[in-house]
């Protein structure tokens, strides 16, 4: 994040990336367990791409903007989670980690979309304040989504690498490895106050925005 734009100009750059991040992600995990034989997001209406049913005033709205208000190095958020009924899936044990998977799936397939956008936009960012917010928007999409596809892979339950490892493992040491559930979002906020999650992101995140980049620019 550039720390020479004021925060209105931030916000502006960043609101549309984020809101596409987190809603995308959401309906993936919907659209995968529809596909795969539980019907509950589409009965609730969370399939729908419209951010405002998906948007958690906390991690959509509070967390994003104070990591832009404090110039954090990574943004990052989440939205209200689409409602997965696992005994509904076809195959619950292995459907569930494909579902897990999904969201993540989504955010790199957009941080390959906007990163098609950027090359497009570098172009034009000499040529005026249009050209550049584009190109400006275009980056913010390509690291939103890195963040969230790295993070979201972290094996702890409840984050979505947590549940793919569990479909990895056997019956009987997916249900112990879901024991670290109710204290799985515990750990994550002791690894972002101490400033560990920073350093677990900054790795993948850095050889996937270059590599990425170099491949598409």
């Amino acid at each position: 994040m550039d720390p020479s734009l004021s925060i209105i100009q931030q916000v502006v750059i960043w609101a549309l990336p984020v809101l596409l991040a987190v809603t995308l992600h959401e309906v993936a995990h919907g659209w995968t367990a529809r596909a795969l034989g539980d019907q509950t997001a589409a009965f609730l209406g969370r399939l729908s791409l419209n951010p405002l049913k998906h948007v958690d005033p906390i991690g959509t709205v509070l967390v994003p903007a104070a990591l832009l208000l404090f110039h954090s190095p990574f943004l990052f958020g989440w939205a209200k989670p689409v409602p997965v009924a696992m005994q509904n899936l076809r195959n619950p044990h292995r459907d569930m980690a494909i579902v897990a998977a999904a969201g993540p799936a989504s955010n790199l397939a957009m941080a390959v979309v906007w990163a098609v956008l950027l090359k497009f936009a570098v172009p034009y960012a000499d040529t005026g304040s249009l050209g550049l917010g584009i190109a400006s928007m275009a980056q913010a999409g390509v690291l939103i989504n890195l963040v969230l596809f790295v993070f979201n892979l972290i094996p702890i339950p409840p984050l979505d690498g947590g549940r793919v490892v569990a479909g990895l493992l056997a019956p009987e040491a997916a249900r112990k490895f879901g024991r670290l559930e109710p204290y799985g979002l515990v750990i994550v906020i002791l690894l972002l106050v101490t400033g560990v999650l920073g350093i677990l992101l900054s790795g993948p995140m850095t050889f996937l925005y270059n590599t990425l980049i170099h491949f598409i620019l």
